[in-house]
Formats: C-alpha cells, structure tokens, sequence
C-alpha cells in the first residue's frame, strides 16, 4: 500500500518511480503462415501464486483481487519479433498493447514444425529507469496444412460451470474458485479433443476461445483450460474498455470472431456458445456477414426460463442452410458434429462415457 501511494504521488508530481516489478505479459497469439497476432500487458505486479489443492477460499480471493490490481503502464515502446519479421508497439494507458504482423514463415530456418510458433516481446526504449531488451516470450497458434476447419467457442456456461445468469453465483465462483476447483460441463472437454483430432494426420484443427470475461483473467482460464484437458489454444478476453471494428463500437465477441476469420482466411469455422446471454444472436450475425464460413453453430441450453423465446426467435428465422443446433448437453452435439462429419463417430462413444 505504502508503495503503491509513493508511485501515485510521483506521478502526481511528474516523477514517475522505476517500476518494482516490471512485467510484460504475453497472452497466447494466433496466425496463419502469413500474418500474426500479439496481444499482452505491461505492468508493474507480482505474478499471482499458485493456486494449491485444498487451499481456502480466502487465498483463492486474494489472488483473484490481485490480478485485477496490477499497476497498469503506460506508454511502454515495445518490440515484437516473429521469426524475421518486426513490429513496434506501444502499451496504452491501461497497459494493454497488440501488434499485427506481416510474416513469412515458410521462409525461417528451420520452417516451424510445430502448430505453435514462438515469437518475443521486448522493452525497445528504456521505461522510467528500466533498461531496453527486457521481454518475454509468446506462443502463437498456426494451423497446420492438415487442419480442415477451426473452432470458436465461448467459455462461460459453454464448457465452464460459471452460472453467469446469476449475477451473485457467478462472482462467488469467479472470487472463490481456482482452475483446480472450478467445473466444466460433462464431456466438453471430450467433445473438443475430438474437434480438434477430426484433422489430417500428425495435425489438429485449432481451437480458439472467445469469452466475456476480461483480460486479467487470462491466465485463470489458461490453466483452467490445460487443467481440464481441453484442447490448448488462444484466448481473446474483453476489454473493459470496449472494442472497435472499422471505427465503429461492437460487440467485443463480434470483433474477436470477425479478426479470427479474417486471419484464418483459408479455414471454415465451427461456433459453440450457450443460450444464456446474447451467443445465438450473435453468432447469426457472424453467419450472415461472413456467407459460407460457418459450417455449423451449436448452442448449449442453460437459461433458467427456457421458455423466453429468445433462442427459438433465432431459430425460427434461420434460412442459411448453416446447421443450428440447440443441445441440451455434449452427447447431443456429438451426435450432431459426427453425423455431418465434424468429429470421428467413434469419438461419440467417449465423449458419452465422459
């Protein structure tokens, strides 16, 4: 607290103190063999602890409030490489920076073997006495040549038990919980793995999670997701600050879905959302503006009042010869996904068990 108000009355007078623990946080990156996306933070924060099996609900809250407490830092000229290609970058004034590069990376040597490629994230310009060339490093997802289409899936009530409907539910368990406590749903986990597989040999179709929950979450959901066995793949979190799209205010999902299909030009796409909120209108949107993109649109059904009429306005609307498929649970959207196609029917089996 004490260090916390020194730095608050230096700026005051113009003096900004030298960070204590300058960080720049890296968050999964995704691309195509051409084109790349970095996105991360630049502040001054501890790296929250480790959450540990069987630890109260109290040190859970404690790291919770610290990762929405981390002194953001302005105005930081960053550098982020991958392979030979460069771009700058500057975090703003919450500390969030993205970069968007051009890249070649049929022509690094070696030619990545892997779906994830490493990239760099480093200080360019000496920040408030601490020294250029301080960085991390990022992972960014590619699709392999063998992947035959991608997926973009919600997070809260989709595969998380969040109970978001519930406002006081859902913050206790958010406030409360670690990603060894909290729950996905019965065989999402199984279901993505198969998603995922349904590629050609030695390759996986890429999985990405789009969610309402915000950026300081990133690394909670993270572990949650490895934790749980999903499918590894990148996150794109809310800004609290709001998104834009061709100058225009927008849905945060919206953007995050237009910028995955317009960088994965070569790849159709598979949605998963739930009915609780706003994913199934949503999603029509993304069906209608981007035609032939979509292979299928799957909703999970978790409105407390399914009677609201919401979801069936949808459905009854729909003319865009995309499937739309209202499940009640992952089995039913295996048994969809293999009848078109979409997963090995075998995988049906294990996502059952689950």
């Amino acid at each position: 607290m004490i260090g916390r108000l020194g730095r608050v009355v230096a700026d005051l007078r113009g003096r900004p103190q030298t960070p204590r623990d300058f960080r720049i946080v890296a968050f999964l990156g995704h691309g195509s063999a051409d084109r790349v996306l970095v996105r991360g933070r630049v502040v001054d924060h501890v790296p929250p602890t480790e959450a540990e099996t069987g630890e109260d609900a109290w040190s859970a809250v404690c790291r919770t409030v610290a990762r929405f407490s981390a002194d953001a830092l302005p105005g930081a000229q960053l550098t982020v490489s991958v392979g030979t290609a460069r771009a700058e970058a500057v975090s703003d004034r919450f500390g969030y920076f993205e970069a968007e590069l051009d890249v070649d990376l049929r022509a690094v040597d070696p030619v990545p073997t892997s779906e994830w490629v490493p990239g760099r994230v480093e200080l360019a310009e000496p920040y408030r006495g601490i020294e250029a060339g301080q960085g991390t490093d990022v992972q960014i997802r590619v699709a392999g040549a063998g992947a035959r289409f991608a997926v973009i899936s919600d997070v809260d009530d989709t595969i998380l038990l969040t109970g978001a409907q519930r406002l006081s539910t859902m913050l206790q368990q958010t406030f409360t919980g670690s990603h060894l406590t909290r729950m996905p749903f019965a065989g999402a986990a199984e279901l993505y793995r198969a998603f995922a597989d349904h590629a050609g040999a030695g390759h996986a179709n890429p999985v990405f999670y789009v969610s309402s929950s915000p950026w300081p979450l990133h690394d909670f959901l993270t572990a949650f997701l490895d934790h749980r066995d999903f499918p590894h793949g990148p996150l794109l979190l809310r800004n609290l600050r709001g998104d834009l799209l061709d100058g225009r205010r927008i849905s945060h999902k919206v953007a995050h879905i237009s910028e995955l299909l317009r960088v994965h030009a070569d790849l159709p796409f598979v949605l998963v959302g739930d009915s609780g909120q706003r994913d199934p209108e949503i999603y029509a949107q993304i069906v209608r503006d981007h035609p032939g993109r979509v292979l299928a649109v799957y909703i999970r059904e978790v409105r407390l009042d399914p009677g609201d009429g919401r979801v069936e306005a949808v459905a009854d609307a729909w003319n865009e010869g995309v499937p739309f498929v209202l499940v009640g649970d992952s089995v039913a959207a295996a048994e969809h996904a293999a009848g078109i196609g979409l997963i090995a029917p075998d995988a049906v089996e294990s996502v059952r068990r689950a």
